[in-house]
């Protein structure tokens, strides 16, 4: 029997005042369907979401939901006026049975049901209409950037609900992590045109590729056949006074159909100015310590950063991660320790409020108007990478038109905004990075992008961030704040950390059922519920897991030299294999001792 979609679009069209946004646009949504939603910034997903949820209407086409289906919508920008608090806002709707529903998704996603609306961040308004969504449970979800401003527990959190739906959903997300962990099926948006694959996140950028690959022989093609009946033509005005005047159509046709073929938004030509070399020791801090009233923000903490180093600050939100970051860079001043900052630092900052960024300015103001960028005598240009450029120029190579140059910069989207930025960031020259959240809202092939910038950057790197994927492909250090006010420095990225790190529970676990287990055998007979080999391996494990501690700390001490890295980055990586090799057998070791306890225990 057919299944009945949950969401039916046909020929749709709709035009913003220019190009076509989509034209002839039909697709499916399928219960159980989990789509991602995907294309760059600017390209229509969030309008193809708009019109899916009948708050944009199309020029022309249909949208249809099946019978009795019920489509929820979380939006970018919820409108809360007319609601006291968020938590009013997210039962708004409701039924008070479904109170429960919104406290646990606000203890999930992070906010506070009583925070006033007036008082509430960006942030905060998204997480309770996110929170409302799922509390609605609707048969489909339509998921507008759901990651945006949560830390990566919450995304685990959203992840595990997702999951564990039986709703059909569409994804709009740049967070790789959580697309591969999350999408069956892709729906490509490209220059109006919506593609579907019926796989998941993975198997895109080869499939975008492997397309792009196909048109560009196509246009090959064109233009060679284009250039061989062009010069036919003319040849043919010499050789005789009648020419073929088909072949002459046909060549008319031709070049119409490459002027009507859209041309492919290229990657934004994003550099970093490298300024002069700093010293070798960039910061220096020693038994800092940071509180806020009661609340600690970081014990006693010492850290060395050499130049070049690539040090990554995560946990969940409002630990303090920002708040240390600007500690080792000068801008907060520690209550106890000492900071030292290196000699010839040049500081590039890309601060999450986006605070350089004047929402009245227009973006030509924002850029001419800077004192670093300003160009003496010159109204219409700009200084980068030690060079006046004219202003909408530099703007262009950022991805933004001629016509975005005098808008405010309220107008822009939040991936404009981010690339706004970095465009005034990279314009000057600078040796250290401290980059706060930059990956939000940027496009998957924007963020591969600044992800070979970090790459290449001859500076040092300090960086905040929830992008799992993104911490993996450029840190090389991970200081981890889990909000006991420790921070705990790490070798490698999200995955390396995740690691190497034991949760509580697991040590715990183990010594309650070390300490149980070592009584029972003084009080009891040894169980006969085990086989030999079971039992001799139960008796064995103990001094196996001495071992692999003992070793582990061995390996700890060896990579607390803060000079290893530098000196001899061959020994330094050797040992964080062993490292992560050494924590692996020991997590399995202890599953294994703890399995065996218990059944001999039975």
């Amino acid at each position: 029997m057919a299944r009945v979609p949950l969401l039916q679009l046909s020929d749709i069209s709709l035009t913003f005042g220019g190009d076509p946004v989509f034209d002839d646009l039909s697709l499916v949504v399928q219960p159980g369907d989990r789509v991602a939603l995907v294309g760059r910034n600017g390209s229509g997903k969030s309008t193809l979401m708009k019109v899916m949820a009948g708050l944009v209407e199309a020029d022309t086409g249909e949208v249809v939901a099946g019978p009795g289906v019920s489509v929820g919508y979380m939006e970018q920008d919820p409108d809360m006026a007319g609601f006291a608090t968020l938590g009013d806002f997210a039962m708004h709707g409701l039924d008070a049975s479904d109170l429960y529903k919104v406290e646990r998704a606000g203890e999930g996603l992070k906010f506070d049901p009583a925070r006033p609306v007036s008082t509430a961040s960006g942030g905060e308004r998204r997480r309770a209409a996110l929170a409302r969504l799922m509390a609605e449970s609707p048969d489909l979800m339509l998921l507008d950037e759901p990651t945006n401003h949560l830390d990566i527990e919450a995304i685990g959190w959203l992840e595990a609900e997702l999951k564990a739906t039986r709703a059909g959903f569409v994804l709009i997300s740049h967070d790789r992590a959580f697309l591969r962990a999350l999408a069956r099926a892709t729906l490509w948006i490209d220059r109006g045109m919506v593609r579907r694959q019926e796989k998941g996140f993975d198997a895109f950028e080869a499939w975008r590729d492997a397309t792009w690959d196909e048109e560009d022989t196509q246009r090959h093609k064109l233009n060679r056949k284009i250039k061989a009946e062009a010069r036919w033509a003319v040849e043919g005005i010499s050789a005789r006074r009648k020419r073929n005047q088909g072949r002459v159509r046909a060549l008319q046709e031709l070049r119409a159909e490459r002027a009507g073929q859209i041309k492919r938004q290229g990657t934004a030509a994003m550099a970093f100015e490298q300024g002069p070399k700093s010293g070798r020791k960039v910061i220096e801090v020693k038994d800092v310590a940071k509180s806020f009233g009661e609340k600690t923000i970081v014990e006693p903490f010492t850290l060395t950063i050499q130049r070049g180093d690539r040090i990554a600050f995560v946990g969940p939100n409002g630990v303090g991660k920002t708040t240390l970051l600007n500690i080792l860079i000068g801008r907060d001043a520690p209550d106890s320790g000492t900071v030292t900052l290196g000699t010839n630092l040049e500081i590039a900052l890309f601060d999450q409020t986006r605070a350089q960024l004047d929402p009245d300015m227009t973006l030509w103001d924002s850029l001419t108007g800077d004192p670093d960028m300003r160009v003496s005598g010159k109204a219409d240009q700009v200084m980068v990478r030690g060079a006046p450029k004219h202003v909408v120029g530099y703007l262009k190579e950022f991805l933004f038109d001629e016509a975005q140059a005098r808008a405010p910069i309220r107008s822009l989207s939040g991936g404009e905004k981010a690339r706004l930025l970095l465009a005034k960031i990279m314009a000057k020259p600078s040796n250290l990075l401290v980059l706060d959240e930059p990956t939000n809202d940027l496009d998957v092939e924007t963020l591969d992008l600044l992800q070979d910038l970090i790459d290449q950057y001859d500076g040092t790197v300090m960086l905040v961030s929830h992008d799992r994927d993104f911490l993996d492909r450029v840190t090389v250090t991970t200081i981890a704040m889990e909000g006991d006010g420790k921070a705990t420095v790490y070798a490698g990225g999200w995955s390396d950390y995740q690691s190497q790190r034991r949760p509580k529970s697991t040590k715990e676990e183990v010594a309650k059922a070390k300490a149980s287990g070592a009584k029972s055998k003084q009080k009891e007979a040894p169980s006969t519920s085990l086989t030999f080999t079971e039992k001799h391996r139960l008796d064995a494990l103990p001094a196996e897991m001495e071992r692999l501690e003992a070793e582990i700390v061995k390996l700890q001490e060896l990579m607390s030299d803060p000079d290893l890295f530098t000196e001899n980055p061959v020994k330094f990586q050797k040992a964080t294999d062993a490292l992560i090799e050494r924590q692996a057998r020991l997590d399995e070791a202890e599953e294994e001792w703890l399995n065996l306890e218990e059944k001999a225990s039975a």
